[in-house]
């Protein structure tokens, strides 16, 4: 029960696993007979005579210990050997670890912690989703929507529009956290302007407006952590630190933000305001505790942009606008696509302006907004390049 039993080793249990051969392997992973674990990171004392194996010396250094019998020296650390003798050294320390290998599995295995938390996949699906844009990359994609996929069949009630927390051969029964509802819901808008697909914008709204019935504060702005349906929880809290992971309610005022940008909504506007101002003091006395925040307030007092591309998905003229929208850093903008389809009339349900977006001449043409006050679209990504570094 030590901690990282599993993986490391005493200087005894290499020697009598490797015999002759231990000497050479410990060079290269460093083994000492006290260990080398550093004391530093080892406050409790539990790696005391315990190495972690970590290549300190190249492939060269060690076959030039070997043949030498002494540590490699010079100005570059190392004098050169017959490649056979590399080869051989190489060869020696893949049998070492397997050797090794087979010893360790034979060890109890630490606990294995594979639930599925909606939270953290939130998080994947953003990450895959920008990846997907920047990097064009479809198998990025792929991930993204079907983490979102499997979020939206396993971890959540459409009958009572509920996220739930977790997954493990079964949806958990405890129900969402603030953190949980702001993580998905941007990994949700992140993986429409990686897909345009508008269920997602969809599926973001539904979470949002859920997640303001449970967890807004209605007397001083921000979101609470919990509901408060639950009688044992006699005080609820509001995360004020963007750490590890971010606060929901930094998290939750972009969201409401880029929603309300899309979706030409004042009401989530003021929403996304009433979040900010909500941290004001802090952000006043100690801003580097909320980043995240500061993100969104700069996203909402910045010059934002509306960037909507008029043209089918698939051409590959909306193809090259895209690429070209996603080879330059905008923080302060959103994506839409404006389809002539379905995509566009339900964007158009809200945003005028939307609506009378067209292609121009037969090809898909890019409109470059601030608040939906457009510019002439352009059709050149050349053009198109003007525009967002001007």
């Amino acid at each position: 029960n030590a901690e990282g039993a599993f993986y490391v080793w005493t200087k005894q249990e290499i020697d009598d696993a490797l015999g002759e051969d231990a000497r050479v392997f410990s060079f290269h992973y460093g083994v000492e007979e006290n260990g080398n674990a550093p004391t530093e990171a080892d406050p409790h004392g539990e790696f005391v005579g315990k190495n972690i194996l970590i290549e300190r010396h190249s492939i060269a250094e060690t076959a030039r210990f070997r043949s030498a019998g002494v540590p490699p020296v010079g100005p570059t650390g190392v004098s050169r050997v017959d490649d056979k003798e590399e080869d051989s050294v190489a060869r020696l320390l893949a049998q070492s670890r397997q050797k090794l290998f087979s010893i360790r599995n034979k060890r109890p295995r630490p606990h294995l912690d594979d639930k599925i938390i909606a939270a953290w996949n939130g998080l994947m699906i953003s990450a895959f989703a920008c990846a997907a844009q920047v990097l064009d990359d479809v198998s990025y994609l792929e991930t993204a929507t079907g983490a979102a996929e499997f979020i939206r069949a396993n971890l959540y009630d459409e009958s009572r529009e509920i996220l739930f927390r977790s997954y493990r051969e079964g949806r958990g029964e405890v129900e969402g956290f603030a953190d949980d509802y702001a993580f998905v819901i941007q990994g949700t808008l992140d993986l429409y302007e990686a897909s345009f697909e508008t269920r997602w914008l969809k599926f973001a709204l539904e979470l949002q407006r859920q997640m303001d019935a449970l967890f807004w504060d209605t007397e001083n702005g921000g979101y609470f952590a919990v509901t408060g349906h639950d009688n044992n929880i006699l005080l609820r809290m509001k995360e004020d630190n963007d750490s590890a992971e971010p606060a929901a309610s930094s998290v939750a005022a972009l969201n409401l933000a880029r929603l309300a940008a899309i979706r030409n909504d004042t009401g989530l506007l003021a929403r996304a305001q009433e979040t900010v101002n909500a941290f004001a003091r802090q952000l006043a006395h100690f801003p580097s505790a909320l980043p995240q925040m500061l993100v969104a307030f700069d996203f909402l007092e910045g010059a934002l942009r509306q960037i909507v591309i008029a043209g089918n998905s698939d051409a590959s003229e909306t193809e090259a606008l895209l690429a070209e929208v996603h080879r330059h850093f905008l923080p302060n903008r959103v994506l839409l696509l404006a389809d002539g389809a379905e995509g566009q009339s339900y964007l158009g349900e809200t945003n005028e302006a939307i609506r009378a977006m067209s292609m121009m001449g037969g090809k898909p043409a890019a409109y470059v907004c601030e608040n939906f006050a457009c510019k002439a679209p352009v059709t050149d990504v050349n053009e198109l390049r003007s525009l967002l570094t001007s």
